[in-house]
């Protein structure tokens, strides 16, 4: 019996005969010989728990705040360049920003990051458990950036020598988070195209235990806006009536700001603080500055308190007989993490451990929690954490600009025990383990982590495939979910003399049913679409209602 086959058969089997040799080149390791790399990686990673420790304190001991990283970036990028990697400075033009790049072979291009800069009035001796600055009013590390790049670094270094040691393809990228408390520079990497071609990331950040999460991230986006109203200098006492107070102004500006809070949602936050107040009481201030951080869990609550913001000064200014500008300080997009990445991670994370605490570590972390009325008073975490899942009901918090990387590329955060639970977090009691064997401890079990998950991702490209389809849904599976509504609008349209609609053509192509779409995020949440996504929506039936 002969058979012929179709032309379409024919591409259909030499498109599945190159897939299956892409997949079966892909499959270098078996998985005996990359636990056996994993497992050598971890020991590098304890090998250098000195580099690591000397790493930690030294940008310890540098405590620059935001855009005066100087010291920390000089010593960094120097170990970086002595180990072969190749340094572009001034990024996205800002001074104390870089961007790390190592290359062997061809292979998937990933950027470990984490921030480095400090806080005001943080200064504090580590290992003291009570308020004693090492300078009085200075900088300190209160937030515990002073831990993030070496880790980064060392898992960096260890990689390195395992992509050579086993013929690894890939390139990896380093980079600091610049001005992070102030929001002022991950945007403007994505914004300049420094992620365009980089295919994941790994940040970390300092936490108090071992944990990774995917999905929306607790916390909020912000955009950090200034306020400056222009009036007229006039002597205080001689001829008030000459001057028009742009201090005055600002007050009424943070006044009705702070009747507006009334009718804020509760996951919505907002401080603000005056930068300019003018300069002495006998001169009517001529100018006057005022500084917000406007937050919410979507961008599009971002959005609408900045324009409530605009609307509230102009009206300060008419109020005052005065002008007003704002300024964008820094902006943060809400986070969104990826789940496969996470979960590799996680997998890593229980492999890995906590660190083994000494009696004398934990009696430290007590006492500081004792000395700020912790209602944690158990000491170091010993049991790891869940993987942390979207939550049911959203939580309102801080933020951090690794959000517009996450909506750029395929991003997770992984924090690690340097620190102490139950603390208030921006507060010198933070800053007491940041220079001691607890951050030495923790940021070493990170590096084991992030150096073994990049592990993973450079031996099972696969991994990384599936990550990059994490934020869109098969057009195979969407049909079936369609399926179970579709029937029922079809019959009530055909019964009622309605026509059906469907809206789900400006979101899918011939593959998948994406989040996103012209770098757009276009869902609020995973089952319901955002303005945008509903203004694209909307677009399209009204092209078909015509």
């Amino acid at each position: 019996m002969r058979f012929t086959l179709s032309f379409s058969t024919k591409i259909f089997l030499i498109i599945a005969i190159f897939q299956f040799s892409k997949i079966n080149a892909q499959q270098k390791f078996s998985k005996r010989q990359i636990q056996k790399i994993k497992l050598e990686t971890v020991d590098l990673v304890q090998n250098r728990f000195k580099q690591t420790q000397v790493m930690i304190d030294k940008v310890f001991s540098f405590a620059e705040l935001g855009h005066q990283e100087f010291e920390t970036s000089k010593y960094l990028t120097g170990i970086l360049e002595s180990a072969g990697f190749e340094v572009e400075y001034g990024i996205s033009g800002i001074p104390t920003a870089w961007m790390a790049k190592w290359n062997y072979k061809e292979g998937p291009v990933i950027a470990l990051g984490s921030d480095v800069d400090c806080i005001p009035k943080a200064s504090q001796y580590p290992g003291v458990a009570y308020h004693k600055p090492m300078v009085e009013g200075a900088p300190g590390h209160g937030e515990g950036h002073n831990s993030g790049l070496p880790v980064i670094i060392t898992s960096a270094l260890v990689i390195q020598q395992q992509m050579k040691e086993n013929d690894l393809g890939g390139t990896l990228v380093i980079w600091p988070g610049i001005a992070e408390e102030q929001l002022a520079s991950k945007a403007w990497y994505v914004k300049d195209g420094y992620f365009d071609n980089i295919d994941m990331c790994i940040f970390t950040h300092v936490g108090s235990n071992l944990d990774v999460s995917y999905g929306p991230s607790t916390g909020t986006g912000l955009v950090s806006v200034e306020y400056t109203f222009f009036g007229e200098a006039a002597h205080s006492a001689g001829a008030p009536w000459r001057g028009r107070s742009a201090l005055d102004a600002a007050e009424l500006m943070n006044i009705g700001w702070n009747y507006k809070r009334e009718h804020l949602h509760p996951l919505r936050r907002s401080h603000s603080i005056f930068t300019d107040a003018g300069d002495q009481p006998n001169v009517v201030p001529s100018r006057a500055s005022i500084w917000f951080f406007l937050r919410d869990i979507t961008s599009e609550g971002i959005l609408d308190m900045y324009n409530d913001a605009n609307n509230i000064s102009k009206g300060a200014a008419l109020m005052t007989d005065t002008s007003v500008t704002s300024r964008i300080i820094g902006a943060a997009s809400p986070r969104h993490y990826n789940k496969v990445i996470a979960e590799v991670m996680y997998e890593n994370i229980k492999t890995v451990g906590l660190p083994k605490w000494t009696k004398e570590d934990q009696m430290l972390a007590k006492a500081v929690q004792k000395e700020v009325d912790s209602e944690n008073t158990s000491g170091l975490a010993t049991v790891i954490s869940e993987i942390g899942r979207p939550r049911a009901e959203p939580k309102s918090g801080g933020s951090d600009d690794i959000g517009d990387i996450s909506w750029t590329i395929p991003t997770v955060t992984l924090r690690f025990p340097s620190n102490i639970p139950g603390l208030q977090g921006h507060h010198w009691s933070n800053a007491i383990t940041m220079a001691t064997p607890i951050a030495h401890k923790g940021g070493t079990a990170g590096a084991k982590v992030v150096a073994t998950t990049v592990i993973d991702f450079l031996t099972k490209p696969l991994f990384l495939e599936k990550a990059k389809d994490y934020c869109s849904m098969p057009i195979i599976d969407f049909d079936k979910q369609k399926q179970l509504y579709e029937t029922s609008l079809i019959y009530l349209a055909n019964n009622n003399n309605i026509e059906y609609i469907p809206i789900h053509q400006p979101l899918c192509d011939v593959d998948n049913c994406s989040m996103i779409t012209m770098d757009t995020i276009l869902y609020r949440d995973k089952n319901h679409l955002n303005i945008l996504g509903s203004k694209l929506i909307g677009a399209y039936l009204a092209e078909r209602l015509k």
